[in-house]
């Protein structure tokens, strides 16, 4: 028995009433977040990887960057897929993880509480690994590339998708949005297809969470991130299998 105000309570019927009480959710559906504990893990987890590769680097050990970057010829050749999901949480310098973990910083946790832990962490994941895609399909075969840009350009997308949805101001996430496009086709060595393809990846989540229907919201929810990861692993072998018909294998002696 567990004592209450008046009495006691079996904890079968405590837990009865748990279940009865309607439990405060975010707008899309989720329930609510208590701080900001995906977005903190994600910037932890990049860090940390950040700074063993360099130490790593640095001792002579292993490239991170080269062993599990971004690589087409790896991936279509050698069937190295986990570089889709690997080469978002490596970063080239201090100034390139700099820029994308303040972003990750100051755009997280507003999202985060909008959609939840659970949610906001499938957005960003889809996000890194539709642009990893893009990148994959678009990319010269033998460019390696890292970053964590399409997780971040998924995040500015989803803004302004749940920020319409919610009827609120994004016209700065939205000038954001386009100065970083810009940037991407000026500075040369940036991936702007990894962009591309995190925005257009997290807009269609961030669609999903927002606009699923109240009945069975769960349901259709679930139903559109599957969707949307299906298409991603369809493309992906539909590229695989084009690399490997018009690539011969002993190009990898050359690479």
């Amino acid at each position: 028995m567990t004592s209450a105000s008046v009495g006691f309570h079996c904890p079968q019927c405590i837990a009865a009433g748990q279940a009865a009480t309607r439990q405060p959710a975010t707008a899309v559906g989720g329930r609510l977040p208590v701080g900001d504990r995906v977005t903190m893990s994600l910037i932890g987890i990049n860090v940390v990887v950040f700074l063993l590769g360099f130490v790593l680097e640095r001792t002579g050990s292993i490239d991170l960057v080269r062993e599990f970057g971004m690589w087409p010829l790896g991936i279509a050749l050698q069937g190295e897929w986990w570089r889709l999901f690997t080469s978002a949480f490596l970063h080239g310098g201090l100034l390139h993880i700099g820029f994308n973990m303040y972003v990750l910083y100051v755009l997280g946790p507003p999202l985060e509480r909008v959609l939840g832990h659970g949610r906001f962490l499938i957005l960003y994941l889809l996000a890194a690994l539709g642009g990893s895609v893009a990148s994959y399909i678009f990319s010269p075969l033998n460019v390696l590339s890292v970053g964590a840009s399409g997780a971040i350009f998924g995040l500015l997308a989803a803004i302004l998708v749940v920020g319409h949805r919610l009827r609120r101001d994004v016209r700065n996430v939205a000038a954001l949005l386009a100065i970083n496009v810009a940037i991407g086709f000026v500075v040369p060595g940036i991936d702007w297809r990894a962009h591309f393809g995190g925005a257009i990846v997290g807009a269609a989540i961030a669609a999903v969470f927002a606009y699923a229907p109240k009945a069975n919201r769960v349901l259709w929810q679930s139903l559109g991130v599957l969707g949307i990861t299906l298409l991603l692993v369809i493309a992906t072998m539909v590229r695989t299998a084009d690399i490997s018909q018009s690539v011969p294998v002993m190009s990898l002696m050359g690479a």
